[in-house]
């Protein structure tokens, strides 16, 4: 879909097609006129409201440049094709491991992000990068996941952070690279994370909601609700008593195995050869290897 109209003029008639077949592309798609997130400057697709509101913050404050990829109005994710093929590590550890220690994302609203293992190295790329000139001891990378921890351990909402990444640019000397809103913040670090699954589960663990069970009401195994019981004890349907989440490890095996280091560390114990012929490792022992068998 052609989206120079987004550099247009905000007078001319080219932005105003563009606006119209943007708001006609996101009712087709998201088959709502009412939830729609605003992509305009100020929202950043923050909040969300009806198409004559979009569209009147769309001309009067001007549509976000950096929205690109129009993913919140029902536009797939097209990975960067250029991206480097391989994470490099140093002394065969990586750079960013404190990546994983230390962020906390808390949801999926941006989409799967880090489904996409060259997407995933652009981010890394950018570790490289000074917070400012001269900086030695936080790059863009390490500094955003200190702000977004901060974010996520005291609560802190979507507005309050954009407003303190501006505060933050602004305390910074020129040419700093902290993100100025919450989007480019966060479409940055949903790039780090990876994909998981929500699951409604029954209180006391018989079953998972799914496949056959995916649209009863009570447990087949206790008869207990699947539903939260509030305080009045009167159920709130829709609202699981219980959820798991669960983590598919396919894309995680990706992630890994992107490092030739790790991936070396990963398959040793299946690569290695006793010397010997004596069992000097965990790997030699009989248990070990009917694991493997099984």
């Amino acid at each position: 879909m052609d989206k120079s109209w987004m550099h247009s003029d905000g007078r001319s008639k080219a932005y105003e097609f563009g606006v119209e077949a943007f708001l006609n592309f996101a009712v087709e798609n998201l088959l709502t006129t009412t939830h729609i997130r605003c992509p305009c400057v100020k929202c950043v697709n923050l909040k969300v409201f009806g198409v004559g509101i979009i569209r009147d913050h769309v001309y009067f404050n001007g549509i976000d440049q950096s929205y690109k990829n129009w993913t919140f109005h029902g536009e797939p994710w097209e990975a960067t094709t250029n991206a480097s093929r391989n994470v490099e590590e140093d002394d065969g550890h990586s750079r960013y491991s404190f990546v994983s220690e230390e962020i906390d994302m808390d949801d999926n609203d941006f989409g799967d992000f880090g489904s996409d293992p060259y997407e995933f190295a652009n981010v890394i790329g950018d570790g490289d990068q000074p917070v400012y000139p001269g900086c030695r001891k936080y790059t863009k990378l390490s500094a955003l996941v200190k702000l977004y921890n901060l974010k996520a351990k005291h609560g802190m909402s979507d507005v309050c952070f954009t407003e303190l990444l501006i505060l933050q640019g602004d305390l910074l000397p020129e040419e700093n690279t902290i993100p100025t809103s919450m989007y480019e913040a966060k479409k940055t670090l949903c790039a780090l994370g990876l994909s998981y699954e929500k699951m409604h589960a029954c209180p006391n663990d018989c079953i998972l909601y799914r496949k056959e069970y995916e649209d009863s009401t009570n447990c087949p195994t206790c008869g207990i609700s699947r539903w939260k019981q509030g305080k009045d004890s009167i159920l709130k349907e829709g609202v699981p008593a219980k959820v798991v989440w669960y983590f598919p490890p396919i894309p995680r095996f990706k992630r890994m195995f992107q490092s030739h280091e790790t991936a070396k560390s990963l398959t040793w114990h299946a690569a290695r050869k006793s010397i010997d012929g004596q069992m000097s490792h965990p790997a030699d022992s009989p248990s070990w290897k009917l694991l493997d068998d099984k």
